[in-house]
């Protein structure tokens, strides 16, 4: 183990980390611009916490994997460390750095724009940040975006607004026309708020940058209200859906026994991974049925979702049933096959599907049930961000710029087992996360809801 080491040992984690298996093949190695010999600021300011590319983080923390690797001698898998460096790439008064937000909005953007600006000016002294606008499309020369200046006045206040002040988008960009926009403003580092497509589009980007040999840095920040990256312990803002979904279930919860078999039914985002939908019904522990993508459930049959919900209702009067927008696609999309503008697949209404067949399902057999519908997706994910997910907001940025002035890149800042780390982009793009369906986070959701298999295998 390296000197200094620091790993963390876990058990296993509220925010759904999937085991890592002792064959996966994860690279964990930074890419550097070059070596860095410029005194750091901070040493100036009496800064208590430096930290060196030797500190590290343990990836595999269960009690077999340590047993093995001490056993065996081996070297352990590992994570650079995050925080401030004693010496640093980059010339802090000499250095330009850009801010890019892509995808879809999510509580705490702006709090990482903040966190960023407010690092790179207190701590090291560099005033020039520019915001691009609209996402990568912000680069290019057609769509005549203006660039914002990011000064101490300009996010004095945007924490407490959602959304992000630079405005998003989504959709591919030229490669080329980015870097050559990157060397025409004269940016040195390039601040990367975004999700896996987004991180695919950095990789691209920093290898464009190494093939002409420049010395730009690209540090990312992970982004998704899906909390599905790989490597992430948990992504920023979702604390905040989580909280917010709760509250939709509630109200679903309340319609629902203010009326004789009431059902509430509330759809909440997650296309590939059901993170929200599952957290929340372990926070609240008022929902009945738990749907999301991981978990393939059967309509019709007798043990299917229709007969357990008709169950339900005959045994107790109301029913909660919470579903996550990616769940049961194959009731409703078939074969076909639609994408957004970035090349995500876009789901079908499975909220509104759920809610007409609940109603013609009871109609048929001639039992009266009220189904009360509620989708708060867009309210969730343009809310500011709570305390918890401010907190986690400020130290990703905070930790991006500690990176990026020492002059890592091609790589971004994540939490994972209660540390930040450096983590390459390249191996954050491999996969995406997924609940675990024999964890003890499902084994939760399950006894929270008491729901069979809902199959009919």
């Amino acid at each position: 183990m390296p000197k200094n080491s620091q790993p963390t040992i876990a058990e296993d984690s509220p925010y759904l980390i999937d085991e890592i298996g002792p064959d996966a093949k994860i690279e964990t190695a930074i890419e550097v611009l070059g070596d860095p010999s410029v005194q750091s600021p901070l040493l100036k300011k009496n800064y208590p916490c430096f930290v060196s590319d030797q500190d590290r983080v343990l990836v595999r923390i269960s009690h077999e994997s340590l047993k093995k690797i001490f056993k065996e001698g081996s070297e352990p898998l590992s994570f650079e460390l995050a925080g401030p460096r004693q010496k640093i790439y980059f010339d802090p008064t000499k250095v330009r750095s850009a801010i890019v937000t892509c995808g879809g909005l999510c509580p705490g953007i702006n709090d990482v724009i903040r966190a960023i600006v407010l690092a790179l000016h207190y701590g090291y002294g560099a005033q020039s940040v520019l915001g691009i606008r609209y996402g990568l499309r912000g680069f290019i020369p057609e769509y005549g975006l203006p660039l914002m200046d990011l000064t101490l006045q300009a996010v004095n206040r945007i924490h407490e607004y959602g959304g992000t002040i630079l405005a998003s988008s989504r959709g591919h960009q030229p490669i080329d026309a980015i870097v050559d926009a990157l060397v025409r403003m004269n940016v040195s580092i390039l601040f990367i708020i975004g999700g896996d497509g987004t991180f695919r589009a950095g990789v691209k980007i920093a290898d464009e940058i190494k093939k002409r040999d420049l010395k730009i840095a690209v540090v990312a920040i992970p982004k998704t209200i899906d909390n599905d990256i790989y490597l992430v312990s948990k992504t920023f803002g979702f604390d905040t859906a989580v909280e917010m979904a709760s509250q939709s279930i509630r109200c679903a919860h309340v319609e629902a026994i203010g009326a004789p078999n009431g059902v509430g039914l509330v759809k909440v985002m997650g296309r590939y991974s059901g993170s929200i939908a599952s957290a929340a019904t372990n926070a609240l522990r008022e929902v009945n049925f738990c749907l999301i993508p991981e978990n393939d459930f059967d309509l019709e049959g007798e043990n299917g979702l229709l007969k357990a919900l008709e169950h339900r209702l005959r045994d107790r009067g109301h029913a909660v049933v919470v579903v996550s927008e990616g769940a049961g696609q194959r009731y409703i999309t078939g074969d076909q096959v639609i994408r957004d503008p970035s090349g995500n697949i876009k789901p079908g209404d499975i909220g509104v599907f759920l809610r007409d067949t609940f109603r013609e399902y009871f109609n048929e057999i001639g039992m009266t049930a009220f189904v009360r519908y509620i989708d708060p997706s867009y309210i969730i994910r343009s809310v500011p961000a709570n305390v918890d997910d401010r907190l986690y907001c400020a130290n990703l940025g905070q930790n991006a710029v500690h990176a990026a002035m020492a002059g890592k890149t091609a790589m971004m800042v994540s939490l994972w087992n209660d540390r930040y780390v450096h983590v390459p982009l390249a191996s954050a793009i491999k996969q995406s996360k997924h609940i675990n369906l024999n964890s003890h986070f499902w084994l939760s959701v399950l006894e929270s809801t008491g729901q069979s298999s809902l199959k009919n295998e």
